[in-house]
């Protein structure tokens, strides 16, 4: 009786011992955020997660601004942001977990300027496509194109992208009232491949079903298209970096083994998979 007592706690032991182990072997990151790295996100994970079974990571979107509310409110353990944090959103960090959050560049980006595939404009001066946006030119003949209004379709306020290109193409001025708001980059490229007189803009991973517009940096300058090469050296005009942000306190384990993989040759290989741009070596070490 006594050595089937020692059996019976024995066999209880390891299955305790057993259901902890695997209790610690599983992990659960949160990803939130800019909704122009969600989909280079959800690939990231993917990836990952299937060369490390213990590990679940969930990705969503909802614009940059979202993900930094949801940082510092301590529900999402990565923030995904298209542009750098504002200083507003670093003291509310601050206050909420003693720290500023830590950034990490992840990728670079190419922002284009979509038009119908039916347009027959090819290219515009950044000072243009800022005038465009803020309704000074209003008219697809005052720049080359067919005597036709034109279309805006813009992101909502809350997003990253909206945010860059309201500072570095309109240089702070205001979108044009008539500009319709787009819940996403994938929502603006339907719209615009749908509207012969339509312009938006987005990553340049998000191309497929319209035309990016070649964009001067000024009237001297030669006409460039968004590409590897041409974000990479500077040439296009219109680019930026992508970013993840973390709380100071979470960047180890497992979270800072995932951030570590994003900027490894591997993660930055999906990088260019998905259609944006690696991180060149010297900005990952």
């Amino acid at each position: 009786m006594t050595t089937k007592r020692t059996a019976l706690k024995l066999i209880a032991g390891l299955a305790v011992c057993g259901v902890t182990a695997s209790a610690q072997a599983q992990s659960k990151i949160t990803v939130k955020g800019s909704d122009t790295l969600v989909i280079l996100a959800q690939k990231w994970a993917e990836t990952y997660m299937g060369k490390n079974a213990g590990t679940t990571i969930q990705v969503t979107g909802g614009g940059t601004g979202t993900g930094f509310a949801a940082l510092q409110n301590k529900t999402t353990d990565l923030c995904n942001a298209s542009r750098k944090i504002k200083a507003k959103e670093i003291e509310t960090c601050v206050k909420a977990f003693g720290k500023r959050p830590t950034e990490y560049k992840v990728a670079l980006d190419g922002l284009s300027v979509y038009v119908s595939a039916d347009n027959g404009v090819k290219e515009l001066t950044v000072a243009q496509v800022g005038d465009i946006f803020a309704g000074k030119i209003k008219n697809w003949k005052q720049v080359g194109g067919a005597d036709a209004p034109i279309t805006l379709y813009s992101r909502e306020n809350s997003s990253g992208t909206y945010e860059f290109f309201k500072e570095n193409v309109l240089l702070g001025k205001d979108f044009a009232s008539s500009a319709q708001t787009m819940p996403g980059t994938a929502a603006v490229l339907q719209a615009v491949a749908k509207d012969k007189n339509g312009i938006g803009y987005g990553g340049a991973a998000y191309g497929a079903g319209a035309k990016h517009l070649s964009i001067k940096k000024d009237d001297a300058s030669k006409a460039v298209e968004p590409s590897e090469a041409t974000v990479m050296n500077g040439t296009y005009p219109i680019w930026r970096y992508l970013y993840v942000y973390i709380n100071p306190a979470l960047d180890k384990g497992d979270v800072a083994k995932y951030l570590a993989w994003i900027r490894s040759d591997a993660g930055q290989v999906v990088v260019k998979d998905v259609g944006y741009f690696p991180l060149p070596k010297n900005l990952r070490e």
